[in-house]
């Protein structure tokens, strides 16, 4: 019989996690080999349960103690660096064309929106197409990245500095040494990483880096505003 593909989730709603394991835990080429709730998780989680896919949100938070989101954009180039032969499969509710464009330039092999039922119905055979070297992105994802908006005379930002801002978000105390420590670069490289990303952004330091770039979708945005109902 031929090995399983195994799959680590990262998504901290667990009705989402729920449905996965509906559409998959019957499966005969598909196994769920762990799920997590925070993205700090992650790597440890990888070395304890090694995973021929992931399935990852955008908006999770970084730890129980870090409400903010982990750096997904940091995140995928360093998972693909380690595990070359891992296939990153993003499922998320943010249709912004920056972000899926940034996700796919940062390693992902696939985009889901989690409105595409049509794709999530056929999860199993996505994640055989990734896990086989396969790229798939659902169809308003494709549409999303193919649209055309105001957002494309904005000069975009580099990867480098998509990257140091998503961990700037993360982990908004960090100094610059922590940041270069972790992304395996100088306190220069990343100085200059931010002067770069202030400038191409029209401001003049790192929180405003970092607002300006989630109100432009180019790293994870703000979750949306859910109403509340008046009596």
């Amino acid at each position: 019989m031929p090995k399983k593909i195994r799959v680590t989730i990262l998504d901290d709603h667990q009705t989402t996690v729920d449905g996965y394991h509906h559409r998959l835990d019957g499966s005969s080429r598909v196994e769920i080999a762990a799920t997590i709730r925070y993205g700090d998780e992650l790597e440890e989680t990888l070395k304890k349960h090694p995973a021929d896919v992931l399935l990852l949100d955008v908006s999770v938070t970084a730890s129980a103690e870090n409400s903010n989101p982990y750096p997904i954009l940091h995140l995928i180039p360093a998972l693909l660096q380690e595990y070359p032969d891992l296939a990153i499969l993003v499922i998320s509710m943010h249709a912004e064309r920056n972000l899926i464009r940034a996700i796919m330039e940062a390693g992902a092999s696939g985009y889901i929106l989690k409105e595409d039922q049509d794709t999530l119905r056929e999860l199993e055979n996505v994640i055989a197409s990734v896990a086989s070297g396969g790229v798939h992105m659902s169809r308003q994802a494709k549409d999303a990245l193919l649209r055309k908006g105001d957002e494309d005379g904005e000069a975009p930002l580099a990867k480098r500095q998509l990257e140091v801002l998503s961990l700037s978000l993360s982990y908004p105390d960090s100094s610059t040494a922590d940041l270069a420590r972790m992304m395996s670069v100088s306190n220069s490289t990343v100085r200059n990483l931010l002067s770069k990303a202030y400038i191409k952004l029209g401001v003049h330091n790192r929180i405003a880096a970092v607002t300006k770039a989630r109100q432009m979708g180019l790293i994870s945005p703000e979750p949306p505003t859910i109403p509340v109902a008046r009596r």
